[in-house]
């Protein structure tokens, strides 16, 4: 029995499609690892921001848990002007299409854009799910609050 997707789960948009293949088309261009092999540059992300712009960023491996593409792509995104990021996908090396974001990305994700849709495999196929479905019952982080980051 498979569990039932989050009502906000949709199959793609043309504009998501286009947001998975410049993803693939990165990390395609990009990796430093053959087949079966581990590299610094497995992953890539890209984000569309709501003036359609789009960015893309690949993760940086390492031992102690270096940027993953997601991360990467929102920094290039915020370096290049853009506030309100709508839509994320990762893709992975050689054809593995699009990956789920981790737990981390998952929080940093909906802290910032408590509004973007994730781009992610299913067992329905690939789709569009809300980050708010993909971190049920999560504490929110905010400036506002009065935390102070770690």
């Amino acid at each position: 029995m498979t569990a039932a997707l989050p009502p906000s789960a949709r199959p793609l948009t043309p504009d998501e499609e286009v947001l998975v293949d410049l993803a693939a088309r990165t990390i395609d261009s990009t990796t430093d690892a053959g087949p079966g092999e581990h590299g610094v540059h497995t992953m890539a992300a890209a984000v569309r921001t709501a003036d359609g712009s789009t960015f893309i960023g690949v993760n940086l491996y390492h031992f102690t848990g270096g940027p993953c593409a997601e991360l990467v792509a929102l920094g290039a995104a915020r370096a290049g002007g853009a506030t309100e990021v709508t839509h994320i996908v990762a893709v992975g090396n050689h054809g593995r299409g699009p990956v789920g974001p981790c737990g981390r990305d998952r929080q940093i994700l909906l802290d910032y854009y408590p509004s973007i849709r994730v781009i992610l495999p299913t067992p329905e196929g690939v789709r569009s799910i809300a980050i708010t479905d993909l971190v049920p019952l999560a504490t929110a982080w905010s400036f506002e609050d009065g935390s102070t980051p770690a």
